[in-house]
């Protein structure tokens, strides 16, 4: 067993040292940051000692909690990208119309500005995005291998995402069994809520995908690109399905949704979205007509049912009728 030793300037000789975990403070653009580090003690004379693997970790450790304090996407994340979309680090820097060592210096461990750490979560979290973002600049690339060798991931993980077996879609086949004229604007807002009431009542959430405060209201936009065809027509009823896939606790969510609020038009669920908290707040000072892609972050969801729950004495599903009626009264 190898035992690792420094010099100490107190003992002038080659010691080993004991490594302990301390509050520690750094500063960033002028402000303060508070983190758990790691210091050496010299384990003969107790003195502090410089350690450079030590050094290194603190200042990961800083800038962790620099990012999440000021939400910028963490190294781990960015360094996943080239590998989720097969993808190298220069490729994707002239995709994103970015310097061509862009991208090399932020999975190097370079902190990225807020837009551009915006543009890579958005292009982490949603494969759809990438895939708009590959064939709109497929012409800044210089290999067309590049290109196509992309393609084929992303086309993958966008296949995976809109698989039959994935809950969200298993949810829509059930919904759209059990609704005779449901349009693509109103399906959006049943997943929306059964998301939502599903954690208030059991504290989990149900899909994985994140929903998008478009103008219209919560939006999967996967589920979007799916159905974008049937524009403010009913979508095709789907044939009778086995509920044995579900828990009695699933389908009591989805069975009161779809009596309680989907029961109501596209159009007023997309006003009941608009007077909720995690729309208005993923919106912020936007206009209310502006485009926008950002993320409805789930806990925002997930607080803001459980509040709902608790507001309205909710005991079980059934009663969001209560619910989805206040809200068709509030002007």
């Amino acid at each position: 067993m190898n035992i690792k030793k420094v010099f100490c300037e107190e003992c002038r000789n080659d010691v080993s040292y004991v490594e302990t975990f301390v509050p520690m403070v750094g500063t960033i653009k002028e402000k303060g940051y508070c983190y758990v580090g790691k210091e050496a003690h010299c384990a003969d004379c107790g003195s502090q000692l410089f350690i450079p693997e030590l050094s290194d970790f603190n200042l990961r450790t800083l800038y962790d909690v620099y990012r999440k304090e000021n939400g910028i996407i963490s190294l781990e994340q960015i360094q996943e990208i080239p590998e989720k979309y097969s993808i190298g680090k220069r490729p994707l820097s002239l995709l994103l119309g970015w310097g061509e060592q862009t991208f090399s210096r932020y999975a190097d461990g370079d902190i990225p500005t807020k837009q551009y750490s915006d543009t890579l979560l958005h292009i982490y979290n949603d494969p759809a995005f990438y895939s708009e973002l590959l064939e709109a600049n497929k012409g800044n690339l210089k290999s067309v291998l590049a290109y196509q060798k992309s393609r084929r991931a992303a086309t993958a993980l966008l296949s995976t995402d809109l698989s039959v077996g994935s809950k969200i879609n298993t949810v829509i086949q059930y919904v759209l069994s059990q609704c005779e004229d449901i349009t693509p604007l109103a399906l959006q807002k049943a997943l929306y809520y059964i998301q939502g009431f599903y954690f208030a009542f059991y504290k989990t959430f149900l899909f994985h995908e994140d929903c998008q405060a478009w103008v219209h209201g919560p939006v999967y936009r996967e589920i979007y690109i799916r159905y974008r065809d049937y524009r403010f027509d009913p979508i095709e009823k789907a044939d009778d399905f086995d509920v044995s896939v579900f828990s009695s606790g699933e389908k009591a969510i989805y069975d009161s949704v779809i009596n309680n609020i989907c029961c109501y038009s596209g159009k007023v669920l997309e006003r009941f979205t608009h007077n909720e908290l995690p729309w208005l707040t993923a919106r912020g000072d936007l206009p209310i007509t502006a485009p926008s892609d950002r993320i409805i972050e789930k806990t925002l969801i997930g607080d803001y049912f459980s509040t709902v729950k608790a507001k309205y004495n909710m005991v079980n599903p059934n009663d969001i009728k209560g619910y989805a009626q206040d809200m068709f009264l509030c002007k």
